[in-house]
């Protein structure tokens, strides 16, 4: 049964209200437009507000607000004696679905209320759906199994209920700005804005315009008034990546908004509050730049309230094939293409390499590979030349037995990328490389032959060091 709150100090229109909605099967509350409302909004449930405009102890406008900010999806109708297109259009403006002018036509109050009524089921249905999709795919840009990363999907449901600064600190590409998304997403925040921005990317001047906003006239090109960051993420996050980078007079700044929660717009004298949660994030090591006075720390440490810490790729290799699936399936289907598979001798190779860009070096690779690779299978040769010297074999552990594995192919891969590293350290020589494969002469020639093995570059292949050469068809 969904429950009514009339306001309005007439008794004969509450009364009337009340007998047309009960007998509609809806349950009413009632104020007489007292100051009581304002509890009444509080800490009553209710699913929809019809309330008058014009009443000697409170006002109708201000009891509007108040339902939006306490309850935004409750719908409220506005009744009132004194009708004008201003106050109709205001009170459209703050948020409430209709105006109807007494005396009112009862079936028409009839429809607006069924009318409002599935409105906010559609809204708490939408909300509800949304939420379950965030539980479900809050982490799904942040891959991993692995203890480091558990340890953060922990540390992140911990830190997203609270209000608290967040340090998020870590190399390049290990994914700073996930975690803060991920960490909006999970907020009571989250329905509102997350604004990013990039303190390395900017000059000075230009980076204190964009966080604060400037006045008209304040500057060159100033032609307008315009809101900063903190001003467009009022009530949600913002989050400052390479904050380490900052000037030290943006250092001063940022630790007034964050002691103040005030800003003031460049060229402005206006005090302007704002209400954001401030994430920032780094991959400098801030405590040896305050030491270098580069970074104040005063600021460091209202920065530093919680600290999350991003590992290395090379510190989680067991989250690499999962990264690697995720990462094909997502570039594939965005270029349109078979979602390809790689062998596991190149999967082996990618969990060895030690990654120093991170992730988003992982990522680049891959989606260079979908792009390039025409074939439906990659093999060691789309490979940059880096990562296959690292070594093509895989060692015992280190590769996963994924979806769509082939034993033969791999062994087969397995042999092919020790022939090759033979050739490479035999120069090419034949009889050197049979003896270093502890296998015949004739054994590798058909080996040779059947894997269709070209030369090392600057290289060929050949019985012995000053014999002719033997190509691999013979």
């Amino acid at each position: 049964m969904n429950t009514i709150l009339i306001v309005d100090d007439e008794r004969s229109i509450v009364e009337l209200l009340n007998v047309i909605l009960k007998k509609e099967g809806y349950a009413v509350i009632t104020n007489p437009g007292t100051p009581s409302i304002f509890e009444d909004i509080e800490q009553k449930d209710f699913d929809l507000l019809i309330s008058d405009i014009k009443m000697p102890q409170v006002d109708g406008m201000e009891i509007l607000r108040r339902v939006k900010e306490e309850k935004p999806t409750v719908p409220v109708i506005m009744i009132t004696a004194y009708g004008s297109v201003k106050q109709a259009v205001e009170a459209l403006r703050l948020g409430a679905m209709d105006y109807v002018m007494k005396p009112f036509d009862i079936e028409e109050i009839k429809v607006l209320v069924a009318n409002g009524l599935e409105h906010r089921r559609l809204l708490e249905e939408n909300k509800l759906l949304k939420q379950t999709f965030r539980a479900e795919t809050s982490f799904e840009n942040m891959i991993g199994k692995s203890r480091p990363m558990q340890e953060i999907f922990t540390l992140i449901e911990k830190v997203a209920s609270t209000d608290s600064t967040v340090l998020i600190t870590g190399e390049s590409g290990t994914g700073k700005e996930l975690a803060a998304r991920a960490i909006h997403a999970k907020s009571r925040r989250r329905e509102r804005a997350f604004v990013s921005i990039n303190c390395a990317a900017l000059p000075e001047n230009l980076l204190e315009s964009e966080l604060f906003g400037h006045v008209k006239g304040s500057f060159t090109g100033a032609v307008s008034d315009k809101k900063g960051m903190f001003e467009t993420a009022h009530a949600g996050t913002i989050f400052l990546d390479e904050v380490g980078e900052t000037s030290p007079w943006t250092q001063v700044k940022l630790f007034r908004v964050l002691q103040e929660r005030t800003i003031r717009r460049v060229g402005g004298t206006e005090e302007i509050p704002v209400n954001v949660r401030i994430i920032a994030a780094t991959n400098l090591n801030l405590r040896k730049r305050i030491e270098e006075g580069k970074f104040r720390e005063e600021l460091f440490y209202r920065l530093n309230v919680i600290s999350v810490d991003m590992p290395a790729l090379r510190k989680r290799t067991e989250d690499i094939p999962l990264l690697i699936q995720h990462f094909l399936k997502k570039h594939c289907e965005r270029m349109g293409r078979k979602v390809k598979r790689l062998t596991p001798e190149v999967i082996a190779a990618l969990v060895k390499y030690s990654w120093p860009g991170n992730v988003r070096e992982l990522e680049n690779i891959i989606e260079r590979m979908c792009a390039v690779e025409e074939r439906e299978t990659i093999t060691a040769e789309s490979l940059p030349p880096d990562i296959i010297n690292v070594g093509m074999v895989p060692t015992g552990g280190a590769l996963a037995l994924l979806p769509g594995f082939n034993l033969e192919m791999h062994l087969d891969q397995v042999a092919k990328a020790y022939i090759k590293e033979a050739g490479s350290t035999a120069a090419g020589n034949m009889r050197r490389m049979a003896e270093l494969l502890g296998v015949s002469y004739r054994s590798l020639r058909y080996l040779i032959k059947k894997y269709q093995i070209k030369p090392p570059r600057g290289s060929e292949l050949r019985e012995n060091e000053n014999d002719p050469v033997l190509p691999p068809s013979e």
